[in-house]
């Protein structure tokens, strides 16, 4: 059975209600069998990592470096002496303001599994490829694109689902179009990373999950959690979200 994971990007922003209560809250909850991971900004990562047990830390982003002069960066090493558990790889905002190509995340990923970290690999398509009918194949190349020799040996990669349209427009994608975007991603898998990702990598959504959509999403779209940005800065939000998770 794969894992599941409720993840709470916070990007640039802390909690209204103050972090220790936001921590206290969420780990006042059931936990079940959903892995909950929390991803402050970088000089927040520490208070995650004390926060109560079943939450764990997770960073936006890690260095392809593991030391150096890279002024401003911070390794993939680092982050696990820090004692957090998971990096995003490839977030969108990470692609498109800042650039970030394939080759870059490729070395990402390559240092994240190094440094015993468990990657949350971040793929999706802007609206021109979703309405030119081009999204299993787009997704399919940056699958491709990151592939690395890492991947034989690593204990988990998570993948993370994107659909960029969907991302702070008002738009969201139904449970049954995330589903077909789910098989797509699991061919794609099959078809360039080691044979054992294409059934036991999960899958998450991240396109603006809401209290609002979770239901259909939950109930119809076939992954394994939520990669969630703006409803993760409220605990009640977030807290709304996981209890969609418990009941499926």
């Amino acid at each position: 059975m794969r894992n599941r994971y409720l993840i709470a990007n916070w990007k640039m922003n802390l909690p209204p209600e103050g972090m220790r209560p936001y921590l206290d809250a969420v780990g006042r909850a059931e936990m079940n069998d959903v892995e909950i991971v929390v991803a402050p900004p970088f000089p927040y990562l520490r208070d995650v990592t004390r926060a109560p047990d079943r939450i764990f830390a997770g960073a936006q982003n890690c260095a392809d470096q593991k030391s150096g002069a890279f002024t401003g960066e911070v390794s993939a090493w680092m982050l696990q002496e820090l004692g957090v558990r998971y990096a995003l790889v490839g977030h969108s905002e990470r692609r498109a303001l800042y650039g970030e190509t394939d080759a870059l995340l490729q070395r990402k990923l390559t240092a994240a599994l190094e440094a015993n970290l468990t990657p949350v690999l971040c793929v999706g398509e802007d609206l021109r490829v979703r309405e030119a009918g081009h999204v299993a194949r787009h997704l399919a190349e940056q699958i491709r694109a990151v592939t690395t020799p890492a991947l034989e040996s690593a204990r988990e990669v998570v993948i993370a689902y994107e659909p960029v349209w969907a991302i702070g427009t008002g738009r969201s994608a139904s449970g049954a179009m995330v589903a077909e975007t789910v098989a797509d991603i699991r061919d794609a898998l099959a078809r360039f990373w080691p044979v054992r990702y294409r059934d036991d990598a999960p899958i998450l959504y991240g396109g603006s999950v809401t209290p609002d959509n979770v239901t259909d999403l939950q109930t119809n779209g076939g992954m394994d959690g939520y990669l969630v940005g703006g409803a993760s800065l409220s605990s009640e939000k977030f807290l709304a979200i996981f209890d969609a998770m418990k009941v499926s």
